[in-house]
């Protein structure tokens, strides 16, 4: 068979920069300085799918700048866009601020300028603890310092030309009757209900009336407020259906990945980009979206949002790179019950990647070196860390509430797991620590028991929640499995499975009798 062709690290994100690559160099453009973009939405409180757009988008650059090309990432802060709902928790004096530019709302936690300032801030600082590199570039500077001017006074020249085909390509129409533009009404300070009905190009200004709009379901009226905003000095927005094209132009953004719940909006851009604006779209990824653990999408307004802020109590900045860069195909649950797992594959990643544990496929090996790397953003350690079972940190932190992080370490080296106490094994008890106290629900996995290891753990779990003690529980156990006719080693596999969802651990007598006997006599019986 003809060997598959190795791009760069070998795994999606290369494939794509590599793509992106081939596009540029068809068009002609110049590739001196390739440009990725991803949006900030400043209208809610930021979630890992939010988290995950820049992420990946850095990911393009890294794999640029790994192929010999200077690239940046624009983190674009979209917070002239107007409140629809008030997010769950927040105040419900929000409510008088409907449909106003974010960056103009006040910060309903007093620590920024403004409301939207505030969530991007979060994201921002999601970005940072990830390590990852952008420039900051916000709406409200953007449209007040006039960097889309010439871009609006185009795509306003043609809005008949738009509209139509808005209608044509996603069925929309009310960009036939209203300019794809918002001014905030200079009467009420609200940006939706403000309707554009004409352009006068060559003063470059816009004539509007506050007459109402529709936001959801709900009817917002308008003060009736007829008003002149001039695209260049008074404060609105171009229309998602065209504003992207804007700022790819303006910004020469040659790659921007999107959600699949915004894909009309996309197609409309790259025609409005292409035909209109006469710059070549950028090159895309279509990316599914997250769901919570019940299927449903993640909503900055339900409030079943999972922040990076919230998930780096438990887990490290690369168990949430890991989460992104692991693909990008395919909607996934995602919740804080993900963490002991992506924690345990990322040391399993990190023993592959430096030799530890050995892979039959070389391709596979290749790819896994490659997920490895970019999740150290292309600057992997010398050497490992220390490392423990995240599932193991979790027992030994429900047995130890008090005096925590030396009497989990003392237990570790008398397991033999660690040879000495270190600040980074100290990070990883209190991150267990913190999920032990939060989430006391132990993780089960999946596994295909046969009756006659069925029959040895019943055995053993009456044996465990009798009130006698063995005097050697090791031996016991080494026992049972003989009797069964099973081989010791697999029958301590599965019971490692059971109590730590990994495949092997500390000597497990002495573990169990750490964990509680009865406790885990308890564990083996939701298998039987």
């Amino acid at each position: 068979m003809e060997e598959q062709q190795i791009i760069g690290k070998g795994i999606w994100i290369d494939k794509l920069a590599d793509e992106l690559l081939e596009r540029e160099k068809s068009l002609g453009r110049s590739t001196s300085l390739i440009i990725v973009e991803s949006g900030l939405g400043a209208s809610g409180i930021p979630h890992i799918g939010s988290l995950g757009d820049a992420a990946r988008a850095y990911g393009i650059k890294l794999a640029l700048e790994n192929f010999g090309y200077k690239s940046e990432l624009i983190a674009y802060s979209d917070d002239v866009d107007g409140l629809r709902k008030i997010p769950e928790g927040l105040p419900d004096w929000l409510n008088e601020h409907i449909a106003k530019p974010v960056c103009l709302i006040p910060d309903p936690f007093s620590c920024h300028d403004s409301y939207g300032l505030h969530m991007s801030s979060l994201l921002l600082d999601g970005l940072d603890n990830l390590g990852i590199k952008y420039r900051f570039q916000r709406g409200i500077d953007t449209y007040r310092n006039g960097l889309l001017k010439e871009q609006i006074h185009v795509i306003l020249t043609n809005s008949k030309k738009i509209g139509e085909k808005i209608a044509e390509m996603v069925g929309q129409e009310k960009y036939q009757e209203a300019l794809p533009y918002f001014p905030v009404c200079a009467n009420c300070g609200r940006l939706y209900t403000a309707i554009a009905y004409e352009y006068l190009p060559d003063e470059k200004k816009i004539k509007y009336k506050c007459s109402g709009t529709t936001i959801g379901s709900k009817g917002l009226s308008g003060c009736g407020y007829d008003g002149i905003a001039d695209i260049g000095k008074d404060l609105g927005k171009l229309a998602w259906k065209v504003e992207f094209a804007a700022r790819w132009q303006a910004f020469d953004v040659r790659f921007e990945a999107y959600g699949k719940d915004i894909m009309d909006s996309v197609k409309v851009n790259d025609w409005v980009s292409d035909e209109i604006l006469g710059f070549a779209h950028p090159t895309h990824v279509k990316y599914e979206m997250f769901l919570d653990k019940g299927g449903k999408k993640i909503s900055k307004s339900q409030g079943n949002v999972v922040t990076s802020q919230a998930w780096l109590r438990y887990g490290t900045p690369k168990s949430i790179l890991l989460l992104l860069y692991k693909r990008i195909t395919g909607t996934r649950e995602v919740g804080f019950e993900d963490i002991p797992a992506l924690m345990d594959e990322y040391n399993e990643l990190e023993n592959i990647y430096f030799g530890k544990i050995k892979l039959d496929n070389e391709m596979k090996t290749i790819k896994t070196k490659g997920l490895y790397e970019y999740v150290n953003l292309l600057n992997p350690p010398k050497n490992t860390k220390p490392y423990v079972n995240y599932r193991l940190l979790i027992q030994l932190c429900k047995i130890f509430r008090e005096d925590r992080i030396p009497k989990v370490t003392k237990k570790l080296i008398e397991y033999g797991t660690i040879k000495e106490s270190s600040p980074e094994v100290d990070e990883l008890i209190t991150l267990a620590g913190n999920y032990a106290d939060d989430f006391d629900k132990p993780t089960k996995v999946e596994l295909q028991i046969n009756d006659m290891s069925k029959k040895a753990l019943s055995e053993l779990s009456g044996l465990l929640s009798s009130e006698n003690e063995p005097d050697d529980l090791q031996n016991v156990i080494y026992q049972i499995a003989k009797n069964n006719g099973i081989q010791p080693k697999d029958f301590f596999k599965i019971l490692y499975q059971i109590i730590l969802a990994a495949e092997r651990g500390p000597k497990l007598g002495p573990f169990i009798i750490d964990i509680g006997r009865k406790k885990v006599a308890q564990a083996i019986t939701e298998y039987l």
